[in-house]
């Protein structure tokens, strides 16, 4: 049973294969912004968090899974996507991407309680049968110290961690020593629920443990 990854995201990809997953990772070819917009445009306003990972999560899963039918078509196995955004006081954040707003987030976070939400979309690609797609959320709460000091979060913004992260902060890095509490299944904070995927994979029929790559669990 072979795993595609529609996602470049290093944090995912360590996750899976953490878990005695190697799976194949194509990039998906989806401009995020774009459909966000046409969501938003469409919904007369912007979408809850919950609603708009698991449209990108969808997204980027369907991308790939349309790029395998035409370069892999005996691919048999699981498409997996997913996308994750942290909400704050109101506010729902993405990737920093700029020192500046890595910073001016970290001085809003500390000491508070936000959500990370995960959307999920998994697919059950079998050769010459149309593909079959369970989707979830999953959220977990994170609590950040209240004495991180602006010499350490400087300092963890000069490292490169925090900018290409949703949120700007890993749980499973740097970052983790900033992090008081956790509600939820840590990995969703990581990018992808495990136990989310191992339930979306049952639905569609698949064990997870058929998922392990031959001799991980030695």
């Amino acid at each position: 049973m072979r795993v595609c990854l529609a996602s470049t995201s290093p944090a995912r990809l360590m996750l899976l294969r953490q878990v005695g997953i190697e799976p194949l990772a194509i990039a998906p070819h989806v401009d995020e912004d774009a459909v966000a917009a046409a969501a938003a445009e469409s919904r007369g306003g912007e979408l809850p968090p919950g609603e708009l990972v698991l449209l990108l999560a969808r997204a980027k899963a369907a991308d790939v899974v349309r790029r395998l039918a035409d370069d892999e078509p005996d691919f048999d196995g699981l498409v997996i996507g997913g996308d994750s955004m942290f909400a704050l006081n109101g506010r729902v954040y993405g990737k920093p991407y700029t020192p500046g707003e890595a910073t001016r987030r970290w001085q809003e976070m500390r000491g508070e309680t936000g959500i990370l939400y995960s959307g999920h979309s998994v697919h059950r690609v079998t050769p010459g049968a149309d593909p079959r797609e369970a989707t979830a959320v999953a959220e977990a709460s994170v609590t950040f110290a209240e004495d991180v000091s602006d010499a350490e979060i400087d300092a963890y913004v000069a490292s490169g961690e925090p900018l290409h992260v949703a949120g700007a902060f890993t749980v499973d890095s740097l970052g983790g020593a900033f992090i008081t509490r956790v509600d939820g299944d840590p990995s969703t904070v990581v990018g992808m629920s495990l136990s989310t995927l191992r339930r979306l994979s049952g639905d569609l029929g698949v064990t997870w443990t058929d998922l392990w790559t031959s001799g991980s669990a030695s």
